[in-house]
């Protein structure tokens, strides 16, 4: 049977570790499932002819079913009755529904595409709400989102340094060459599942690092998550992703409002001001490709910009009389594979926006934008009112964070690719909790 034995007694007891560590402790399960999302695009690449992708499903799956049936009283299910569940059901039954779209797309595509858009959504935000409830837990995800992407920047460093391995070249030669060599330089993607991805989440934690760095904390610690934030700074900036800039942008803005301090805001806005004017209005460090491609994300005329507006103008004009959109898994990569006979999925969306738009239709993009809205609006409300100043802190890092990534998803599609995705829903889990987490103003007679 040539390997078949070798692999199965290899891979056996590891699938036998993991079933009895995920019914014994489901929480080591989850975060054995974070980490994966980090590790799953380098597996994919490496060893292609196992389907890791589905073993994010796989993984969530097994720790659902461990927590339903393990015997203990610790799994508060009232956890679940809040607005934020109920919209994430809201959102995985319109999904489920629009298998019966009239545009008649394809199943198959329907539901390799309604992994990214619902379903990791509806298994994930549930599952965080009720094994992720504590002070410690939010540390630990913290550390761990921190930890993986510094691993990422320091691999794509060694991308850049020494360039990429064979089965990073051969993933280039099938394809991918056309977006990730511009200029006859390499858009550093390191394990993520393009460089879009990678420098848009480089940035994400980034602004998480500069945020939890001016916090209340001991000096070593903010030393730390400085020279985190410096790492994958030029993490973003060597995957040559232009759109990663604006969830700086907006992530920075959206912190200094809620920090409450009026010469914080004042001074932030003088550095955004300053910095806007550097990469518009000047020329300097032009000689670098890098910041010279950054700089392109601020020119109206750029030519990869037209061309999304024209594209856009196309799919207005043929979605005018299709409210519900051509169904979902008819654009992006699986609508070329599964939908290769639809007007859709001929026309590339470079966007979540876009995607949502065409699959969806003007109906369901005002409801998810609708949805995106709320949830942004109500953890900008929850961070308001924290009191405990380390709390808000690491809360006003996540919110910052989610609003960030929620208008670069406008540029290219990231809320729906993995890690992004799974940092996103935790951190509005962990944000929702946060009045439960917060240090209960002491009454008098607590004082005495």
């Amino acid at each position: 049977m040539g390997a078949v034995v070798p692999g199965l007694l290899l891979v056996g007891p590891c699938l036998a570790f993991l079933l009895v560590m995920a019914f014994q402790k489901p929480r080591a399960s989850f975060v054995l499932f974070i980490v994966y999302c980090f590790l799953v695009t380098l597996l994919n690449r490496h060893l292609r002819s196992i389907p890791f992708g589905l073993g994010t499903e796989a993984l969530l799956l097994l720790t659902w079913l461990a927590v339903i049936f393990h015997q203990s009283a610790e799994f508060k299910w009232h956890r679940l009755q809040n607005d934020l569940c109920w919209l994430t059901l809201a959102w995985f039954v319109i999904t489920v529904l629009e298998l019966l779209n009239p545009a008649d797309a394809s199943a198959v595509g329907w539901f390799y595409e309604m992994r990214g858009i619902a379903l990791y959504w509806f298994l994930t935000v549930p599952l965080a709400s009720l094994l992720f409830y504590r002070v410690r837990d939010l540390r630990l995800f913290l550390v761990l989102i921190i930890c993986f992407s510094v691993l990422g920047a320091l691999y794509g460093i060694k991308q850049n340094v020494f360039g990429v391995d064979a089965m990073e070249q051969l993933w280039l030669d099938e394809g991918a060459r056309t977006t990730h060599l511009i200029w006859g330089r390499l858009r550093v993607f390191s394990f993520f599942t393009e460089a879009a991805q990678f420098g848009a989440s480089q940035a994400h934690i980034a602004l998480l690092c500069l945020i939890l760095a001016l916090g209340p904390y001991r000096w070593w610690k903010r030393l730390l998550l400085a020279v985190a934030a410096l790492l994958l700074l030029y993490g973003m900036l060597i995957s040559g992703t232009r759109g990663a800039l604006f969830v700086l942008a907006v992530g920075s803005f959206i912190y200094l409002i809620l920090s409450k301090q009026t010469k914080v805001l004042v001074l932030g806005t003088m550095l955004a001001v300053g910095a806007f004017g550097f990469l518009k209005y000047t020329a300097i460090g032009n000689s670098s490709a890098d910041i010279a491609r950054l700089r392109t994300s601020l020119d109206p005329q750029d030519p990869s910009f037209q061309i999304r507006l024209i594209n856009q103008a196309t799919l207005r004009k043929y979605l005018a009389t299709r409210p519900f959109g051509g169904g979902v898994g008819v654009s992006g990569t699986w609508g070329t594979k599964y939908n290769s006979d639809k007007f859709l999925s001929t026309i590339p969306p470079d966007s979540y926006y876009v995607k949502i738009w065409v699959e969806y239709g003007i109906v369901g993009f005002l409801i998810w934008f609708g949805i995106m809205l709320y949830i942004l609006g109500k953890c900008c409300g929850i961070v308001w009112n924290i009191r405990d100043p380390k709390l808000r802190q690491q809360l006003m890092a996540l919110t910052a964070g989610f609003g960030g990534v929620l208008v670069c998803s406008y540029g290219n599609e990231v809320m729906n690719q993995m890690p992004s995705a799974m940092i996103v829903y935790i951190s509005w889990v962990f944000i929702f909790l946060g009045p439960e987490l917060d240090t209960p103003i002491l009454s008098p007679a607590t004082h005495a």
